[in-house]
């Protein structure tokens, strides 16, 4: 398999970011890991360190959104789709060591690159949960009024606000995260109890 030069650079990143930490990861580090010189590194990543901070995060990012779509690619209805995506998008976070160790090591270095990917992310989680909504609206399970675009928004910046601070919400219990999803983010915008047992 022919890997992109410039994600070998960001997965020997990772890497070293998993052994040292953000704060004493160098890009000397990532040359000794990735195998290329540091020039090419330059080359590829002329904001150096930062740059490629910025970039490993959104690069983690994308993986962790590719093995969400999968967890979910069949569920059957929206709603279910939300609930199986937020238990697994819950789970996913509390299991990554990675993102646990720099989390309580160095939050203040980890917080800002995830602000600046945050648009970029709900960007594509809108992107992602539109059609859904729409194949709702097709079959009749959205009320007339909802603006699709709007409330993919909406659930999008909801979502992804529950996965990493789910407040009173236990998103271990099915039946709490289906009280949720059920209730409190698709409740102006489901007919009925769509999908109730």
């Amino acid at each position: 398999m022919n890997v992109d030069p410039r994600e070998r650079v960001l997965v020997a990143m990772y890497a070293c970011v998993a052994r040292f930490g953000m704060g004493k990861t160098t890009v000397e580090d990532v040359v000794k890991e990735s195998g290329f010189s540091r020039a090419s590194i330059y080359r590829w990543f002329p904001g150096g360190k930062d740059q490629l901070l910025r970039e490993t995060v959104g690069w983690e990012m994308n993986r962790f959104f590719a093995r969400l779509a999968e967890a979910v690619y069949d569920a059957p209805d929206f709603p279910t789709l939300l609930e199986q995506g937020l238990a697994f998008a819950h789970r996913s976070l509390q299991e990554h060591d990675v993102l646990q160790k720099v989390l309580e090591t160095e939050p203040e270095r980890l917080l800002p690159l995830i602000t600046v990917e945050q648009d970029r992310v709900l960007r594509f989680v809108t992107a992602f949960l539109l059609p859904y909504l729409e194949r709702e609206q097709q079959a009749g399970r959205i009320r007339d009024d909802v603006d699709l675009e709007a409330a993919a928004a909406y659930v999008g910046r909801m979502v992804l606000s529950l996965i990493g601070s789910p407040g009173r919400w236990d998103m271990e219990d099915p039946a709490q995260v289906r009280e949720l999803v059920r209730d409190e983010l698709l409740g102006g915008v489901l007919i009925g109890e769509l999908g109730a047992p």
